[in-house]
């Protein structure tokens, strides 16, 4: 089977299994508040098989299993010792998932065991290098919550019929290459998007415009020393980056609690041992927690035109001194474009999505991006998206793509939005797509009715007015109107409408009216 046919059976299969544990909770709780018990026990599983893949690893040459050797007081220590230097934790024998699924199937389970088996997980990295990365990881899977049942015996039914489901899941992961954290939780904001669905776009962007960033900052190379996303969400952005090409540590912060720890399991469900991400949880342009650093690469899809405090303290803040001018309270887009700026390497590449409305606004924004145009002369192309194509929002966006140290002060305008698959709810970018978007923005090319090499002259021109249809002309020309033929057609209708009117009249007469 190939590995797309594989791909495409193993996502319907974890759709099928997330639709039926979904219709186990629906009716005691909201959709955004059910995803975070199935997430999290999809990651508690991953815990577990990592711990005994893991420890059987480390006794092999003692031809002991795991429970085997946990048993033996000698090889105890030494054995959680390994486990937390290579995989940052610890979970005993009989706090594994598979124990807990046997306990449902001999109907012993109670959720309290749940409950002190994901306890023991953070208990075990107290003290130690890994802490930071597990600490509070569960704490939107409240299991005291009387939403799950009224009391103990009715919440231990509810979430041991979950545990059941996510047992039958087919991880796969060398297989597929899936992302199952990041397909799940997609695949549950699309079937739910009337709850869950309506601040998606804050922290979930689609695979194929991830694939297009992550393409983009890692054109021309294979080996990043790092990657960083100042609004990282669920962390699907900073994975995708890591497709192509090979990234020696991840950087991310995030504002909001729940998404935050779903980044977090998202890193350790990746392969992404903990001390080789480093991921917080505050305001980015509030409370920056990676001050004084670069980054090779840097992708973002912030939440779109935000509001932020705009403080004047900012003005003698290194990010945002040399403007001039803060981004506006009500529109914090030009604000994450600052950080970022400051934030990036001298050889390195920065991709962010944002709404079109960054392109052409005036006022402050206008002065901040003739500064970034004129004297840093850091944009180095724009590539408008398709409407539509973002849970959450219809409008168009536009990626901007940044570098510093360019050898020219030419801009590439890419206009892609015309170019899309109609989806049922949300358009979507085919392969083909955004293959056609790489390459352009690798050549940097003009192509008629699709992509522009701007000069610095023509921007100026137009006042810094990044609007793409002032450069990329895709207006298509209608034929000319034969007004003759239209004359004589217009005249032929009335003659018929004449006679069709006539034989009404006549039917009329014949029936007395």
């Amino acid at each position: 089977m190939s590995l797309t046919a594989t791909q495409q059976q193993h996502q319907t299969e974890l759709h099928s299994t997330l639709w039926a544990i979904a219709n186990d909770l629906r009716g005691q709780m909201e959709a955004n508040e059910f995803k975070n018990y199935i997430l999290g026990l999809i990651f508690y599983r991953y815990l577990s098989e990592k711990t005994v893949a893991t420890a059987n690893a480390i006794l092999s040459e003692d031809e002991m299993t795991f429970e085997e050797g946990w048993a033996d007081p000698e090889f105890q220590a030494d054995i959680a010792e390994e486990l937390i230097e290579q995989i940052g934790y610890v979970i005993e024998p009989h706090h594994l998932f598979h124990t807990l699924v046997a306990a449902v199937e001999n109907q012993t389970f109670s959720i309290e065991q749940l409950q002190a088996a994901i306890n023991a997980v953070t208990e075990s990295t107290l003290g130690t290098a890994s802490e930071d990365d597990f600490n509070h990881l569960f704490d939107d899977m409240d299991l005291q919550s009387t939403k799950l049942g009224k009391d103990v015996s009715n919440r231990s039914q509810t979430i041991g019929k979950v545990i059941a489901k996510i047992d039958s899941i087919n991880f796969n992961h060398e297989d597929t290459e899936i992302d199952v954290l990041g397909d799940a939780y997609e695949y549950l904001i699309g079937q739910f998007a009337a709850n869950a669905g309506k601040k998606a776009g804050e922290f979930y962007t689609p695979q194929q415009v991830s694939k297009i960033l992550a393409k983009v900052v890692t054109t021309g190379k294979t080996d990043l020393k790092n990657v960083y996303d100042p609004t990282c969400g669920s962390g699907s952005l900073l994975l995708r980056v890591a497709k192509e090409a090979k990234v020696r540590k991840f950087y991310g912060q995030e504002k909001i609690a729940t998404t935050y720890n779903l980044a977090r399991m998202n890193m350790l469900l990746h392969n992404v041992r903990y001390d080789q991400f480093d991921i917080r949880n505050d305001d980015t342009l509030e409370h920056p927690k990676h001050t004084g650093m670069t980054f090779e690469a840097i992708v973002a899809n912030p939440p779109y035109s935000a509001n932020w405090s705009a403080d004047a303290k900012f003005l003698d803040d290194e990010r945002y001194s040399g403007y001039g001018k803060l981004a506006p309270k009500s529109k914090a887009d030009f604000a994450f474009i600052q950080h970022m700026i400051h934030h990036l390497d001298d050889n390195g590449t920065m991709a962010v999505v944002l709404p079109h409305g960054v392109l052409f606004r005036g006022a402050a924004e206008g002065l901040i991006r003739k500064h970034l145009i004129e004297q840093r002369n850091v944009l180095d192309a724009v590539i408008g998206l398709p409407a539509n194509i973002f849970y959450g929002t219809s409008i168009p966006t536009a990626i901007l793509v940044f570098k510093k140290c360019r050898e020219n002060d030419d801009i590439l305008f890419i206009d892609a939005s015309n170019e899309f698959e109609k989806g049922k709810n949300q358009n979507n970018l085919t392969e083909a797509h955004v293959e056609k978007i790489i390459e352009t923005y690798t050549n940097s090319e003009t192509i008629e009715k699709y992509s522009y090499v701007a000069s610095l002259a023509e921007i100026k021109e137009n006042d810094y007015n990044l609007n793409i249809p002032r450069y990329v002309d895709t207006f298509e020309e209608e034929a000319p109107i034969d007004l003759v033929a239209v004359k004589a057609s217009i005249a032929e209708i009335d003659a018929e409408i004449e006679v069709a009117n006539a034989k009404l009249a006549a039917y009329f007469q014949e029936l007395g009216l």
